[in-house]
């Protein structure tokens, strides 16, 4: 197509899996003029998943480009908040003294979701910057929801269409963290919103599947049987997608598209590694 060429034509780009991702080459973020920046997005659209490796990217300059994406979310969880800069969730297992503390900062984070599925408008693009990563382990992993879709058994397919998804911060959060880490005022902020199983991507029109574990149930089904399809599929989900894998440097960015992709943390000795990562979340539509 017209647009992929020109964005090849644009900007040097390295296959980060085979029909996933991509690598931006020499291109530092902080610095990008405004014409660049929407043959950036074109890629962005075509390859899902974009890296940036060796950016100088301080916690202001972040948060600036991830507004170039669209209106940048603060997140309700505002204990992970970043200091000056409410609108970067910091992922950290450094105590005081800057030890590793042993704590993964969010067990969430170690199952496949997509962010922000728990509001009314949801996750449109997700900007990770990684400060520090550990020896070994830390890294993550991105499930391709299209691909998901379209390998998706014809039966099972035609049961999703039409239904939705009930979609629950609060069910995610205590079922990973195995206690209740939201208070009752951040519960009220966000409460469970539903969305199709199957929606369509709002710029490119293809087909994904949309659920991840922040969906708790199906709206209309018995509670029993809706929490057993959601778990079947999302196993048949990132069975059938094409999956990336990314092992973190320090100074890499990593911005993908929340509305056709799953993505989990990996563990990582949290006693004796050290771990920071901070993200920015940019806000999408209502899916349809």
């Amino acid at each position: 197509m017209a647009h992929a060429d020109r964005t090849t034509a644009a900007l040097r780009l390295r296959p980060l899996t085979d029909g996933l991702g991509a690598e931006v080459l020499g291109v530092q973020t902080a610095e990008v003029a405004g014409d660049l920046f929407p043959v950036i997005y074109q890629a962005f659209l075509d390859h899902q998943l974009l890296l940036f490796r060796d950016q100088v990217l301080p916690p202001a300059a972040h948060v600036a480009f991830a507004r170039r994406f669209g209106e940048v979310q603060v997140h309700v969880m505002d204990q992970y908040h970043a200091g000056a800069h409410p609108e970067l969730y910091t992922l950290s297992n450094l105590d005081a003294g800057g030890r590793p503390n042993g704590r993964h900062p969010d067990r969430g984070t170690l199952a496949w979701h997509t962010d922000g599925s728990w509001q009314r408008r949801t996750g449109q693009a997700t900007l990770l910057y990684a400060e520090v990563v550990p020896a070994q382990g830390g890294g993550t992993g991105f499930a391709d929801m299209y691909s998901a879709a379209a390998r998706l058994a014809p039966g099972l397919k035609a049961r999703l269409a039409g239904l939705k998804a009930v979609h629950n911060l609060d069910f995610s959060r205590r079922r990973r963290h195995g206690e209740a880490p939201m208070t009752a005022a951040q519960r009220a902020k966000v409460p469970p919103v539903a969305h199709p199983v199957l929606r369509t991507h709002p710029e490119t029109g293809r087909q994904c599947l949309y659920l991840g574990d922040h969906a708790e149930c199906i709206e209309g089904l018995d509670y029993a049987a809706g929490r057993d399809l959601v778990e079947e599929i999302n196993a048949a989900a990132v069975a059938a997608a094409i999956v990336y894998r990314h092992c973190w440097r320090p100074g890499d960015l990593m911005v993908w598209d929340n509305r056709c992709l799953l993505h989990k943390a990996e563990a990582y000795d949290t006693a004796r590694d050290k771990r920071v990562i901070r993200r920015c979340t940019v806000i999408g539509d209502v899916p349809s």
